[in-house]
């Protein structure tokens, strides 16, 4: 629904916070995350997913990986796995149902549970429980909702109004044979010509609506609009099919170097269906313009080696500001380049063993990452996946409790150099 101002004497609160998302704002590329100690590892998910293939509890899985029941439960729900289940119900699991079977959604219960939502409505039964149906619609709330389809109230604002989900006011709405103000049936034949010459003009629905809004047609919103336009055979984005004249435009706008945007309005198409059709036609790449899409200034071949020298050795963020550009831009150009971070090499045979010997020898995760010219927290994460944990309990030698200033320097020989001599009853790990 369009938003509108009213004065309904209440605070209208927000069901959920919107951010829209624009075809000129970049992707954020990924980046590393900080180790956590209790992060699941992708062997442990692996081993998680063969124990409930097998059918086995929910506990048996806890005890083979050494952690909680609500750990290995909450990563079920996060992994979104079902299953149908042989196993018979536990007094536990029989008692989790009833307490939360009324109060909390059927599918988190289930992923929970490690159940189908079939087995629980199932066992819901056979136990007699059943969910609490929504309460009846008061008087006042039926005056409410009158008012507000009358007065061209958005759906949403009534709904936080009355404290009512979206989709209940509307069943209810539907139940009352109301019809909301934005929705008139009377579409003269005067406004949908209008509203065709308008949507020619690759305007949006928003825009359209407002501007037969203020040439005196009825308020509407822009689904209804969209809806309208659509029963009288006009359409645009996904679907429609390009035509002759259309590849014929997107071709000249190639071989000119003209700009895509003017194209798009006129076409009233997306960048991403210009983009597809361009590839299609077999026009990807053929700009005369090498940057002839992207904003802000081309880079030069002299920034263009600057960033290959630096990136990965350079923060980042001191490359845009010698450079003038946003980190976002150098980011994504450097992806575009085909980079690779220097924090995001792969380990070399030498550098595991470095690990699993510092490790083993109490040398500090810091230290190492140092040596080897990484994030600590790159360091930590590939020392789990080697079975060395720096903050493990049954380290063999914990770390150095000195200042690292008044350490002697580590260097990756140095880090070699200590396996020479493997102390007795010392077992390195090694890599699964």
């Amino acid at each position: 629904m369009t938003q509108t101002s009213f004065d309904l004497d209440a605070d209208i609160v927000e069901l959920t916070p919107f951010v829209p998302v624009t075809e000129t704002v970049p992707t954020i590329p990924l980046s590393e995350l900080a180790f956590r100690a209790d992060a699941w590892l992708p062997d442990e998910t692996a081993r998680l997913r063969a124990a409930f293939i097998d059918d086995c509890t929910i506990e048996e899985i806890a005890a083979r990986l050494g952690r909680s029941r609500a750990a290995v439960a909450t990563r079920i729900h996060d992994l979104g796995v079902r299953r149908n289940s042989r196993r018979a119900w536990s007094d536990w699991d029989d008692a989790e149902l009833a307490r939360c079977y009324a109060h909390e959604p059927t599918a988190t219960l289930a992923a929970r549970l490690g159940r189908g939502v079939s087995a629980l409505y199932a066992r819901a039964r056979l136990l007699g429980l059943s969910e609490p149906g929504s309460p009846p619609y008061s008087g006042w709330e039926d005056a409410q909702l009158r008012a507000g389809y009358a007065k061209g109230v958005p759906v949403a604002q009534i709904a936080s109004l009355i404290g009512r989900p979206f989709a209940g006011v509307i069943s209810r709405a539907s139940a009352l044979g109301l019809r909301h103000a934005c929705q008139p049936d009377d579409w003269s034949d005067a406004e949908m010509n209008r509203a065709l010459e308008l949507a020619a003009t690759g305007a949006r629905y928003v825009a359209i609506a407002e501007v037969l809004l203020a040439e005196g047609f009825p308020a509407r919103n822009s689904r209804s609009l969209g809806q309208r336009l659509r029963k009288l055979g006009y359409g645009r984005g996904w679907g429609r099919p390009w035509i002759a004249e259309e590849d014929a435009l997107l071709r000249h706008a190639y071989a000119t170097g003209a700009s895509l945007t003017p194209l798009r309005e006129r076409l009233g198409r997306t960048p991403h269906s210009i983009r597809w059709r361009a590839e299609a036609l077999g026009l990807r790449g053929s700009h005369v313009r090498r940057d002839g899409f992207r904003q802000g200034p081309v880079w030069t071949p002299e920034e263009e080696a600057r960033l290959r020298a630096d990136y990965g050795k350079v923060p980042t963020r001191q490359i845009a500001e010698a450079l003038g550009r946003g980190v976002r831009a150098v980011l994504y150009h450097a992806n575009h380049m085909g980079l690779v971070h220097g924090f995001m090499r792969a380990f070399s045979a030498d550098e595991d063993r470095a690990i699993r010997n510092a490790w083993a020898y109490g040398v500090s995760m810091v230290d190492v990452a140092q040596a080897l010219g990484r994030d600590p927290a790159v360091i930590g994460k590939h020392a789990a996946r080697l079975g060395c944990r720096f903050n493990d309990p049954a380290r063999p030698t914990r770390g150095p409790k000195t200042r690292r200033a008044n350490r002697p320097p580590v260097t990756l020989h140095s880090l070699l150099a200590l396996d020479t001599a493997v102390p007795t009853g010392v077992d390195l790990p090694i890599a699964a």
